[in-house]
Parts: structure tokens; C-alpha cells; sequence
């Protein structure tokens, strides 16, 4: 029992320390979404994010109730507890799971979605907002194309004028007079903003995933402790 006792307390001190690594995880996702909104369109992309920020809204509470519980409290303090925690669970495993799928589903859609924005975009316009996502897109990634720069030659649309051009966003920062010309290659970005991206998007996934899965583990510990007290 009071190795229960202390099991619990223990948690309680880790849940209040990782409730900001569980908010850091859904708020880098939903500034990622929100950075590339063209390409990540579907509004439900966010949802995991969303459940690991309420999840980590929960753990302050919970780890409060957790490391204040004694040995002798009330059923009704350590009832209280054992629902928050099964919320916690849920919450979690919900978060992890979506995480897991929509980092897959987003991943496979992304190159004709990237493909499509590169051949609306216009030149001559950079007021449009697709062809202003695409050059914040390159100039954030520091990349250019879908797999590289020839990809802008294929681009069929009618404001594209100079094959021998690229947009400015594909230009490295340390070039400040760079125009796009392909004949100075070197000041380009030779890699893609596919691979760029969808390492980003896999890391944030991943950071949301396993703070879930880890934090589940805790909580299952938490509640089997708490249980052995109620019992008693």
C-alpha cells in the first residue's frame, strides 16, 4: 500500500512536468498546418493536436489530485481521480492513434497537392495567395519544387514566361541579388520541398505520438496504484 502510495505521488509530480511537453507537441502541429494551410486543407487534420492540448490541460488537475492523495483520503478524492485518469487514457490513446493515421494519409497527398500549387502558381502576381504559399513554403524549407528545381520547368501555366527562370523564394538567403536564373545554380536550393516537409510533418507526429503513448503507460500505473488504495 504505500508503495502504492508513493507510485502515486511519483506520477503525480511527472504528469504536472510533462504537461507542457504534451502543449508544445499540439501546438507545433496546428502552427505547421496553419504555416502550410493550402496544402494541409481538411479542417480535421488539426484534431490531434487539439485532443493532446486538452489532454495536457488535464494532467494539471490530475497531477495535483495525484501527488496530494494520502494514504487515508476519501474514496470520493481517489474516485475522482480514477475518472480523470480514465479521461486522461482516452484522450491520449485518441490523440495517439489519429496522429498515427493522418500523418500516413497526409504524407501520400501531399506531392500533387504541392504539384498543383506549383503550376497555378503566377509570377507576375505575387499577391495570389497560392503562389504566396508556395514561395513562403520554399523560402521557410529553403527548397525548390516538388523533388527539385527542374520541377518549375514542367510548370505548363500560362504566366510562365522564362523557362530559364525560378521564383526568387528558390534562392538561398546568403544571395541577396538572386533572380532565379538557373544559370547560377549555385545560389539556388537544390533540394525539394517534398522531403523537407514531410520529415517536418513526420517529426511533430511522432513528438505528439510518443508523448501519448508514453504518457498512457503512466496513467495506466497511475490508476492501477490509485485502485490498490481504493481497495484498501
Amino acid at each position: 500500500r504505500s508503495t502504492a502510495w508513493c507510485l502515486l505521488r511519483f506520477l503525480g509530480f511527472v504528469f504536472l512536468g510533462t504537461a507542457a511537453a504534451q502543449a508544445l507537441g499540439g501546438v507545433l502541429v496546428i502552427l505547421m498546418f496553419k504555416s502550410y494551410s493550402y496544402l494541409f486543407q481538411e479542417s480535421y487534420l488539426s484534431l490531434p493536436s487539439w485532443l493532446a492540448i486538452a489532454a495536457a490541460l488535464t494532467l494539471l488537475p490530475t497531477g495535483i489530485m495525484a501527488g496530494s492523495i494520502s494514504v487515508k483520503s476519501s474514496c470520493y478524492q481517489q474516485g475522482t481521480l480514477m475518472y480523470l485518469l480514465l479521461l486522461l487514457l482516452c484522450l491520449e490513446v485518441s490523440s495517439a492513434v489519429l496522429a498515427c493515421v493522418y500523418s500516413i494519409r497526409v504524407a501520400s497527398q501531399l506531392e500533387s497537392a504541392m504539384s498543383y500549387l506549383i503550376h497555378q502558381h503566377n509570377v507576375s502576381c505575387s499577391q495570389d495567395p497560392r503562389s504566396r504559399a508556395v514561395d513562403v513554403m520554399q523560402r521557410n524549407l529553403q527548397c525548390c519544387g516538388v523533388h527539385n528545381y527542374t520541377d518549375w520547368l514542367k510548370a505548363t501555366t500560362n504566366s510562365w514566361h522564362l523557362p530559364a527562370l525560378v521564383p526568387e523564394s528558390c534562392c538561398k538567403e546568403k544571395y541577396s541579388h538572386c533572380r532565379g536564373h538557373l544559370g547560377h545554380l549555385e545560389q539556388l536550393s537544390q533540394e525539394g520541398c517534398l522531403k523537407k516537409l514531410e520529415d517536418q510533418l513526420c517529426f511533430v507526429m511522432l513528438y505528439v505520438f510518443w508523448c501519448c503513448t508514453v504518457l498512457s503507460i503512466f496513467e495506466l500505473l497511475a490508476g492501477v496504484s490509485n485502485g490498490i488504495l481504493m481497495r484498501q
